[in-house]
Formats: C-alpha cells, sequence, structure tokens
C-alpha cells in the first residue's frame, strides 16, 4: 500500500507558525497527494497527536516557543509509538556558536533540514519519515499478534493439561511451567537445572531418556525427542507416566534451543496394562470370575475400540505398500524401455524399437488403470454420465468376457426388456462389470456357471428408511452371480473394504470391488452382495433409471484432422504435460498461445488476439480452470473450452461441471484421442 493512502499514519501536521511557511509547506505537500494539517503552535500539536499522524514537520522557530506540551504528550505515546520529526532550522554560517532547539523524542528519528532547501529534498525526507511511522505500525501489529498467538497457545496446553519447557543446551539454562514442573512432584517455584531433571526419573528409564537427550542436540541427528518415561515426585513421591515430545534448533552446527511438550499418560499406561494383563490371563480366569465376566469383556472391549482406528491405519500402511510395489514395476517398464530405446537410437540401431515401446506403454496403461481404479474407489473420478442403454451394453460385452473366462465356465446374459436407460458413466460401468466377472471366473477355479442379468427394481420409501444411504426410486439392477466358492460372512463384511483381497500376495490389488462400490455410490446408486460358502456370489449393482436420450444413442468415432491455422490457448502448469499438449497442437497445424496458470493467461483472453479454442487444465495453482473459464466467458462469451484433468474433487460429475459448448477429457490420455477432441470442439 502506498504510505500516503495507508490507513493509520498518513498525515503531515505541518507546525510553522511565522510568515507564509505553513501555507506554502501545504499547498507543496498537497500537490504530492499528501494528508496535510496546520497547527498553530506545538499545543494545537500535542492536542493532535494521534493515529492518523506520520510525521511532524515543524520550524526552529515553533519549538522556540518552548515544547513542554509537546514533550508531555510524547511522553503519553505507547511504549511502540514514536513520532518521526522533520526540523526546518535556517541556514546557519558558524555551527559551533549556535545551538539549535531540537524536537522532542529520538534523535534518530528527527531529521533536520536548513533553509533554503528543495521541494525534492522536503518531498523525500516527508516520505522517509511517513515510511519510518508505518513500520511502527506493522511493528505493533505483529506484536499484537504474537501476544495474541502466545495467549491462544497458552488457552490450549491449558485446556490440554500440556507442560511446557525451553532448554538452552549452550548455558544449561532450564524453564519450565508449573505444570510441567508438576508432573515431577515440584513446587511452581523449583529452580530446574538437568541434574534435578535426571535425579527425579525412574532408575528404570534414565538412561533412556539421557540417550533421547543427546540424540535431540546432536547436530547429526533429526532434532526429534519423542519419550514416555517415568517420574518420580520429588516432593510427593508419586510415580508418574509421562510422553515427552519435543526438537531442537540448530545454528553454526550446534543445538540453540530445545523446546517441547509434557503430557500425563499415567492412564493410559494404566488402561494398556490392565488390557496385557486381561489378554494374559483370561483363560484362566474364565473358570474363576464367571460371574464378572461380562463386566471384565466389556472393559476389554472399550480398550479395543480405542486401538483399532491405530491398527486399521498401520494395517492400510502395509498394504499401500503392494501399491507402491506395483507402481515401481509399472514404472520400472516405461522408464527401461524409453532408457533402451535412448540408446539404441543413440547407437543407430533402429530396428525392433517398436518391442520397447509396445513395453513402456502396455506398463504406462496398467499404471493409469490402476490410478483408475484408486479414483474411483474414493469416488473421485471425472464421470460423464448420462442415459446408456444397459442391455445394449452388457450384450455388446460379451465376446469381450467370454475372451476374459475360461472354457469350462459358462457365461449366460439375460436381458430384461423393460431395463431402459441408466444414468451413468458407459465407460465405468464396462470396467465394473468386467471386475465383477474377473472375480466370479477366479472363484469358480473348476468351472461353474457365470450370469449376468439385468433388471428393473423400484425402490420403496421404506426400503429407503432401512437403508439411509440409498434414495427411493427406479433403479437399474445389473447382478452378477457365479457358482463358485463362495464366502463366509466375515469375508462378505471386508469385500468393499479398501485393499482387501482374498488371492494371493502379487495376484491382486484389493481394489476391484472397492473401485465397483466407489463408482456405484458417486453416480447415486449402491452395490449389494450375496454369498455362501459353496454355493457362490451374487454381486448386484443399482444405478438410477433414466430416460432414453432425444436422437441418436450412438456416435460416429471422432477423427483427427488437421487445423486451418486456428489459434488455441493452452493453460497447463506441469512443464511435461505443456509440451506434448503444445506439439500435438503443432502437428495439427493450430497456432498456439502458452500460459503457466491463469494469471498468465488472464491478459491474453482480455487481449484484442484472436482465440478460438482454451484448452485448460482444471487443478491450476490459485485460480482453477473452471474459475479460468469463467473469466474466459466475459470476454469472449462463445469460446469453446476444452478441460484436461488427472484428479478434481469439483470435477467428478462431468454434467454439472460443464457449461456451454466446454468439453472434457482425462488424464492420462493417449494423444489422437487428444487431437479428436480438439477437432470437434473446433468443428472439424
Amino acid at each position: 500500500m502506498d504510505h500516503k493512502t495507508a490507513s493509520e499514519g498518513h498525515r503531515v501536521l505541518v507546525c510553522a507558525p511565522f510568515g507564509r511557511d505553513a501555507p506554502s509547506i501545504k499547498a507543496l505537500l498537497d500537490a504530492e497527494g499528501y494528508d496535510v494539517a496546520i497547527c498553530p503552535d506545538l499545543g494545537a500539536v500535542a492536542e493532535h497527536l494521534d493515529w492518523r499522524i506520520g510525521v511532524l514537520l515543524l520550524t526552529e522557530e515553533a519549538l522556540k516557543q518552548g515544547n513542554e506540551s509537546l514533550r508531555q504528550a510524547f511522553q503519553q505515546q505507547p511504549a511502540w509509538s514514536d513520532i518521526p520529526t522533520v526540523l526546518l532550522a535556517a541556514q546557519r554560517t558558524n555551527h559551533a556558536a549556535r545551538t539549535r532547539p531540537m524536537p522532542t523524542g529520538r534523535p534518530d528519528n528527527s531529521i533536520v533540514l536548513e533553509r533554503p532547501l528543495g521541494k525534492a529534498s522536503l518531498v523525500s525526507a516527508v516520505a522517509s519519515a511517513m515510511r519510518s511511522r508505518q513500520k511502527q505500525f506493522a511493528m505493533r501489529d505483529r506484536q499484537t499478534e504474537l501476544a495474541e498467538s502466545e495467549s491462544r497457545l497458552r488457552l490450549a496446553t491449558d485446556a490440554a493439561d500440556v507442560g511446557t519447557w525451553d532448554h538452552d543446551p549452550r548455558d544449561g539454562t532450564i524453564r519450565w511451567d508449573a505444570r510441567c514442573k508438576a508432573l515431577f512432584g515440584m513446587p511452581a517455584d523449583t529452580v530446574v537445572d538437568n541434574a534435578l531433571f535426571l535425579a527425579h526419573i525412574h532408575d528404570g528409564d534414565r538412561a533412556n531418556v539421557e540417550a533421547a537427550l543427546n540424540g535431540a542436540v546432536d547436530p547429526a541427528g533429526d532434532g526429534g525427542y519423542d519419550i514416555e518415561y517415568r517420574t518420580i515426585g520429588m516432593t510427593d513421591g508419586v510415580t508418574r507416566w509421562v510422553g515427552a515430545r519435543g526438537g531442537s534448533f540448530f545454528a553454526d552446527g550446534q543445538a540453540i534451543r530445545f523446546i517441547g511438550t509434557i503430557i500425563d499418560i499415567t492412564a493410559r499406561k494404566e488402561t494398556e496394562d490392565a488390557l496385557d494383563r486381561l489378554n494374559r490371563t483370561l483363560e484362566d480366569k474364565v473358570a474363576e470370575r464367571t460371574a464378572d465376566l461380562e463386566a471384565e469383556m466389556a472393559t476389554r472391549a472399550r480398550a479395543e475400540d480405542a486401538l483399532r482406528q491405530s491398527q486399521k491405519m498401520e494395517a492400510v500402511g502395509q498394504l499401500t505398500g503392494g501399491i507402491a510395489h506395483d507402481f515401481n514395476n509399472m514404472l520400472t517398464g516405461v522408464i527401461g524401455g524409453l532408457d533402451i530405446i535412448k540408446r539404441r537410437i543413440a547407437s543407430g540401431r533402429l530396428d525392433d524399437l517398436d518391442r520397447f515401446m509396445d513395453a513402456a506403454s502396455a506398463s504406462a496403461q496398467r499404471a493409469a488403470a490402476l490410478t483408475q481404479r484408486l479414483l474411483a474407489f474414493s469416488r473421485r473420478q471425472s464421470l460423464d454420465s448420462h442415459p446408456v442403454d444397459v442391455n445394449a451394453l452388457t450384450q455388446s460385452l460379451e465376446d469381450l468376457l467370454r475372451r476374459t473366462i475360461r472354457e469350462n465356465i459358462a457365461l449366460a446374459i439375460v436381458s430384461n426388456e423393460q431395463v431402459g436407460f441408466a444414468v451413468t458413466d458407459a465407460n465405468q460401468l464396462e470396467n465394473a462389470i468386467l471386475n465383477l466377472v474377473i472375480n466370479a471366473r477366479d472363484a469358480m477355479p473348476d468351472g461353474g456357471q457365470l450370469t449376468i442379468e439385468t433388471s428393473l427394481v423400484e425402490l420403496d420409501e421404506a426400503y429407503a428408511t432401512a437403508k439411509p444411504e440409498v434414495a427411493a426410486g427406479r433403479y437399474v439392477m445389473v447382478a452378477v452371480s457365479d457358482t463358485g466358492v463362495g464366502m463366509s460372512p466375515d469375508l462378505v463384511a471386508k469385500v468393499f473394504d479398501p485393499f482387501f483381497t482374498t488371492k494371493p500376495i502379487g495376484q491382486g490389488t484389493g481394489l476391484g470391488l472397492s473401485m465397483v462400490y466407489g463408482f456405484a455410490r458417486q453416480s447415486g446408486g449402491q452395490v449389494r452382495i450375496h454369498s455362501r460358502p459353496g454355493e457362490g456370489t451374487s454381486v448386484k449393482l443399482y444405478l438410477p433409471a433414466g430416460e432414453a436420450p432425444e436422437g441418436s444413442d450412438t456416435l460416429a468415432a471422432l477423427r483427427v484432422q488437421e487445423g486451418e491455422g486456428q489459434t488455441v490457448l493452452l493453460v497447463e502448469d506441469d512443464d511435461s504435460v505443456r509440451v506434448l499438449i503444445h506439439e500435438v497442437l503443432s502437428e495439427l497445424a493450430y497456432r498456439t498461445i502458452l500460459a503457466k496458470d491463469a494469471n498468465e493467461a488472464i491478459p491474453v483472453l482480455a487481449s484484442d488476439r484472436t482465440i478460438d479454442l482454451l484448452v485448460s487444465d482444471v487443478g491450476l495453482p490459485g485460480m482453477n480452470g473452471r474459475q479460468l473459464a469463467e473469466i474466459a466467458r466475459t470476454h469472449r462469451p462463445e469460446l469453446p473450452v476444452l478441460f484436461v484433468t488427472g484428479y478434481a474433487e469439483n470435477a467428478a460429475i462431468r454434467a454439472g461441471f460443464l457449461g456451454t459448448n466446454m468439453d472434457m477429457i482425462t488424464k492420462p490420455f493417449a494423444l489422437d484421442a487428444l487431437g479428436a477432441k480438439i477437432t470437434a470442439m473446433l468443428g472439424g
């Protein structure tokens, strides 16, 4: 913000009581855009010292009248406030003979200008003094924020019953708050040093604590400190379990500050010990404590519930290692294939390159498919939902499904003529059916019957009340049933959990049914599974029913055509993707304007340059692609917009995200598919 228009400290207060000095100075500073006020004497100056004053401009003659009132006004200012002054002094021919009167305030916060002086010198001095004043307001605000932050921290630590410490390893200074001392049974006025601290740690924990302390202040480490130990109260002798966390700050190769928090975990430790004892002796005590069994089991259940969340997160962490393993294999195929291609091209061996290109492409497609499953499970994939003829779709999959299953499995597709259309994403529905068929195939190692059936069902309000995750209405049901090994009820309860799989390690990611479930829920439907060991499994996919679309339900395949020099504004923050799309546009004879984000694109959109198409990533830094499109339409109402997305929560349902003359393509995409989209949007 300009110092002349700041909310505080923007006014120049002038006191030049003789001649026309004051009006002249005011006229000069008014012309420079300053807010200027004139005071007839120093008493008036003292009365006008408030938050608006940025600088005092005084003449030497004004100070000769006496500045006691001004001195008192300065003394009443807050500690952070010291208003800068500019003194206009008469020219001295003999400086040693006569001493100037100086304005009240710090000498280093006063500027003395000898008259006569030029306009530039006066304006420069006023500007410098005013900026100095506004820095005082900024410092005041920072002090206020710091005080508020410290207050919030104190409230938080008080509410959580957390103690804090602050240690300077250089001189051994230790500062504990009262709560920290209380956990060691010390009075609040106890002076703490390292020896006293160690003396009141349980003998069995002291060595571990010393090792953790030394590691925390070791410059070769990460400075972290996280330990649990027992304290022995100095005055009360009480043994307490505490958990301490903290960290060190380093400068010039040494620890300069070691701070942290400490909390009482005695109750938690007692609960864990009780649970451990209960688990070790439960079998022996069943006969002895039959009357108390119900109460003890309830206690154990509560304790296990408290641990379940942490155990679940640990299991997710372990299982995601399998996902990382799959991705690493796929990336090895991509990177290795490209490396071999580069080496062969460099050595002039151009034969057999297609094999390595195909291997790299296949690995990349596998990675893309795995990513799509993860997005489907999380319900964050981009769905192109529209009315789909479910019977026609299932019939069209028959050849693919027969090639997917084994010869000892009989396939039957049973279509109900009343089914009609479902509002869904056709590609994702195909993927879901294929996933269910593969699961059914694997459940019938010795062969069997696989049935895909469609029907139209009506879920009434009573059903919706019993199953609140599903709304009442008409649904198209697609059931995939097998006569395989089936599953027990406890396995059925887990099949939709992420990463759960009954297949051997390395043969499944555990995302197939999770993807189907996520897709169905994102589409406004539901999935139900019924299974019995030895009898088989049936998975039923419910999708909202819809009306037949107007016009033909088939679209001609898009073709890639060269452009006619049209101009495309490409907005993409990823350098690699931007280069690839730019190359496709160049090969198709389009002119391209490149921008990394909305800040670079908006000036182009607001200019008079010709733009025939906007191609924008959805997930841009700062303003996203959809917001950029809205701004683009204010400048160019008819501009076509093609969105490119890899993951965008707000773009999950295309029908609610896209506007008129807008389309979307999902990363990763084939370059031909991108070219076809651009051709279609430009009327090719």
